[in-house]
């Protein structure tokens, strides 16, 4: 089984860093969030991938927040990043805090988060978002293929499904997420940590029992199947 370096706990002035962000105006109304300054991404990816949920993705006029994530390292086969440096997997191997999207089954542009120090091939993929806001633009991006339930529950359901509604696509790949036009916010100040619930990630086949997808506990809107 595939594992990653033990995370080294960060102390003083350096942890602190990790988690400033950039003070930015507030996200919505009687909430006020800090776009994520690089040093947040320069963590082990799994931390990252665990402190993403409860964050705020934010691109051409919608938002939503943040409930799945999954976690990809260069030391196990279901990463990009497994196979070396290539044309591809360049923004990977780049510096923390950089949008990595690719086409999943020539279909979907998926969102990933970069993390780690530069060199190492590190990301979090962003796999369901509850909508917050611009939710009519986001129906009509999904046009046919979204779904209605109370709450708009299967909206962004799923890591195509999400970029769909946001507007976001391939020319964003490499996009700061400090700078945008893809911007990722912090949680809403003063908001408690979140519960979340660890298991192994779906779609895929290799490595598929490292339990490193990280959802919010209870949510009606992570994808399916949901995690017991």
């Amino acid at each position: 089984m595939a594992t990653l370096p033990a995370e080294r706990p960060r102390r003083g002035p350096r942890r602190r860093a990790a988690q400033r962000g950039v003070r930015t105006p507030a996200a919505s109304p009687g909430e006020r969030r800090e776009i994520l300054a690089a040093a947040f991404y320069e963590r082990p990816v799994l931390t990252v991938a665990r402190d993403l949920i409860g964050c705020l993705v934010e691109h051409d006029g919608a938002s939503a927040v943040i409930v799945e994530t999954e976690a990809y390292h260069d030391s196990e086969p279901a990463c990009h990043a497994y196979v070396g440096l290539t044309e591809r997997t360049s923004t990977l191997f780049g510096p923390a805090g950089r949008a990595y999207l690719y086409r999943s089954y020539g279909i979907h542009a998926l969102l990933n988060a970069v993390c780690e120090p530069e060199g190492v091939g590190a990301a979090v993929l962003i796999r369901a978002l509850e909508p917050r806001h611009g939710i009519a633009e986001m129906r009509a991006r999904r046009g046919a293929n979204a779904a209605r339930p109370p709450g708009d529950l299967d909206l962004c359901s799923g890591p195509g499904k999400l970029t769909q509604a946001l507007g976001i696509g391939l020319q964003d790949n490499g996009c700061d997420l400090a700078a945008g036009p893809v911007l990722i916010r912090g949680r809403a100040a003063g908001a408690p940590a979140p519960s979340i619930v660890e298991a192994p990630r779906i779609g895929i086949t290799k490595a598929a029992e490292l339990p490193w997808r990280i959802c919010l506990a209870g949510s009606p809107y992570v994808s399916r199947p949901r995690p017991r």
